[in-house]
């Protein structure tokens, strides 16, 4: 049993019980957060239903430790090896009171303790510092590996420097809030970026047309477009084809969409390069998509693949990532390039943000603030999807959410806002949907809102130019106001079956011809090369 676990069992007969809550002291607080992760939470007790845990935070300019507590809701347990609430019959540790601690490289020493140009692990071996946090396990204990988020990765990247840092192939601020041009606030236009992610089908093309209606204008007299994430299986292609003829951006959320959270946050490089490039791999071949316009990913669950999805997207020329959320502040934070260190922690995600520079922009999602009444309401955590706002019930509160959170970002610094959707919960209620409609056309009767994609935003913050000059503004002047027929009404329907999914048959709707099997991680074309 590990000195940490005792200690944690000692405490036991040490606190004192109110409410039948465990209320350490400061000094056996202290004891319970050396050298633990402030992202880690752990159990106090195992008695109990296993619900409660907490984390330690320094709080305060005088840099005290104290205790957060977190409890799941009803019916939930705490899984404290996954670090999440989940159904109380998939969770077997409640009898554990922490995670297996991981040993850790001395990376602060008093005194050098190692040569120039090594750091020493946790067992007192000296390695050179390009070793550490590099994917290999290099210390006889593993520890190189064990310190590498963004914050205590030796090779992390620097600061940002707004000298070295310039447009328009790089933006960085020390908090993210700077506006790129060093414009005046009045002066930019608010860009509203809505956003849905998953298969696109016969469940939701309808709500697409509905929202996108052709009639719904900027105020430089283009059609108001989307981003589109969009995975594979289920997928019909011919709507993907004329989604994509409107204009509108289409991205890469994956191929399999697979339902395993870690799944992404341990994914290797040839995961991520299977799962992301073979999806646009696809998108290209099968709903016709030849431009290259598909250079934008989002992780399923939001789960960030650290490094390796950020080399991945490097090499296969991405060029953004719109996974990463901001935690709720006071002002919101603008898109940045990950050349320079992120500018805010790295929040959810499982922790897993990308620690090096990589030659990416991050269209980072700022939560939003879901409190039905803002000036009244106690703090509530923000949710980064509008359809993870679980509170919102109705059309009403839905509406003031939307308006709250424009004016967070309108009377402050007019960083874009982020309007991120599952299409299951905008039709789920038609409440819902009337009240996007109206916020939509409320926000048009302005002449400083403009509803533009991912790849919009990237290009205006790559040219800065002022509300008054927006109507000329010819990266926003593409595929400007769309007419006509689709280029095909009937698809061919293609029922096909692959070796990687043994026993199904999957239809695949697309207007180019059928491939000869269904297109999968590791025949993403379907014609079969990758099994002979």
């Amino acid at each position: 049993m590990g000195l940490s676990v005792l200690l944690l069992l000692s405490l036991l007969c040490l606190v004192s019980c109110q409410n039948d809550i465990l209320k350490p002291n400061a000094q056996q607080i202290e004891k319970l957060c050396k050298d633990r992760p402030e992202n880690e939470y752990f159990r106090l007790s195992t008695e109990g239903d296993c619900r409660d845990v907490v984390r330690c935070d320094r709080a305060g300019l005088t840099g005290t430790i104290r205790l957060g507590g977190v409890k799941c809701p009803n019916g939930l347990a705490f899984d404290i090896f996954k670090q999440t609430c989940d159904w109380k019959g998939r969770v077997s540790n409640c009898d554990k009171l922490e995670r297996p601690r991981k040993a850790l490289p001395n990376l602060v020493t008093d005194e050098p303790v190692c040569p120039d140009g090594k750091l020493q692990c946790g067992d007192g071996e000296c390695l050179e510092k390009a070793l550490f946090c590099n994917d290999k396990k290099d210390c006889n204990d593993g520890s190189d590996e064990n310190a590498c988020s963004v914050e205590t990765d030796p090779n992390r990247s620097p600061e940002c420097d707004s000298t070295q840092c310039v447009l328009p192939d790089c933006f960085c601020s020390a908090d993210g809030t700077r506006i790129p041009g060093a414009l005046e606030p009045n002066s930019v236009p608010q860009m509203i970026t809505i956003s849905f992610n998953g298969a696109v089908n016969v469940d939701n093309v309808d709500l697409y047309a509905e929202i996108f209606n052709g009639n719904r204008q900027n105020p430089n007299g283009c059609q108001i477009k989307g981003t589109f994430f969009t995975s594979h299986k289920y997928t019909n292609y011919s709507g993907v084809q004329e989604l994509h003829r409107q204009g509108h951006e289409i991205a890469s959320f994956s191929v399999t969409n697979k339902d395993d959270p870690q799944y992404w946050t341990d994914g290797s490089y040839d995961d991520w390069l299977a799962e992301m490039a073979g999806n646009r791999l696809i998108i290209e071949r099968f709903a016709n998509v030849s431009d290259g316009s598909v250079i934008g990913i989002r992780a399923p669950f939001l789960r960030v693949g650290g490094n390796k999805q950020f080399e991945m997207m490097a090499d296969q020329f991405f060029v953004y990532d719109a996974s990463i959320t901001a935690p709720l502040g006071r002002v919101p934070i603008w898109p940045y390039t990950l050349y320079f260190r992120m500018p805010h922690k790295c929040h959810g995600n499982a922790q897993n943000c990308p620690s090096r520079s990589h030659p990416v922009w991050e269209i980072v999602m700022n939560e939003l603030d879901r409190r039905d009444d803002p000036t009244f309401d106690e703090s509530l955590p923000g949710c980064h999807m509008v359809s993870s706002c679980s509170n919102i019930q109705t059309g009403d509160q839905f509406g003031r959410l939307l308006r709250h959170n424009f004016n967070r970002h309108f009377l402050t610094n007019r960083a874009p806002l982020g309007l991120h959707f599952h299409a299951s919960w905008l039709k789920s209620k038609r409440e819902f949907r009337e009240e996007l409609g109206k916020f939509i056309d409320e926000m048009l009767a302005r002449n400083d809102v403009y509803f533009v994609t991912m790849l919009q935003v990237i290009q205006w913050m790559q040219n800065p130019t002022e509300l008054t000059a927006l109507r000329d503004f010819q990266e926003w002047k593409e595929k400007c106001d769309v007419k006509g027929q689709p280029y095909c009404s009937l698809p061919n329907t293609c029922p096909l079956t692959t070796r990687e999914l043994p026993g199904e048959t999957l239809r695949l709707f697309t207007c180019m011809e059928c491939p000869r099997h269904y297109p999968w991680i590791l025949d993403p074309t379907g014609d079969g090369s990758a099994f002979k």
